[in-house]
């Protein structure tokens, strides 16, 4: 069964998922607020939130890799949106370029936390938070595969 990350977003998922599909590959599916089936549950929309993501998935060879969508105010409790914390997405690059690469593109904007380098289990690693509030590792030729 494979595992999913799902992130959450205050309002530029899309943007994001954009963003993602042009350095990781796939296409983006997306679905806003205003798409979905009316929902007798659901309190009414602004049209800013109608035209917030509900859903996106990056997809590459049929297959889904990466969920998220927005967060509406609605569902954020009392402190609001709080971007991902105590957790990171984990990339494993075939090569050491691709690697750098990877890194290079979610580190600008964004904050490094531990440079792009050799370690002892990859020829290359290093943790990013990139400029939408996500924290990645990203590991390149990985020691024993």
């Amino acid at each position: 069964m494979p595992l999913i990350p799902y992130l959450n977003f205050n309002g530029n998922c899309a943007e994001a998922m954009a963003f993602y599909a042009g350095l990781l590959g796939g296409e983006a599916q997306t679905m806003t607020f205003g798409q979905m089936p009316p929902e007798p549950n659901m309190p009414p929309l602004s049209d800013a939130d109608k035209a917030k993501v509900m859903h996106s998935q990056l997809v590459k060879d049929g297959k889904p890799f990466l969920y998220a969508s927005d967060t509406l105010p609605m569902f954020c409790g009392e402190n609001g949106f709080q971007p991902a914390q105590g957790m990171q997405v984990a990339i494993n690059a075939d090569s050491v370029a691709e690697g750098q690469r990877i890194f290079d593109a979610l580190a600008q904007g964004g904050q490094v936390h531990m440079p792009f380098a050799e370690t002892f289990w990859a020829k290359g690693f290093g943790i990013v938070t990139d400029r939408f509030g996500t924290p990645w590792q990203v590991n390149a030729e990985l020691q024993g595969d």
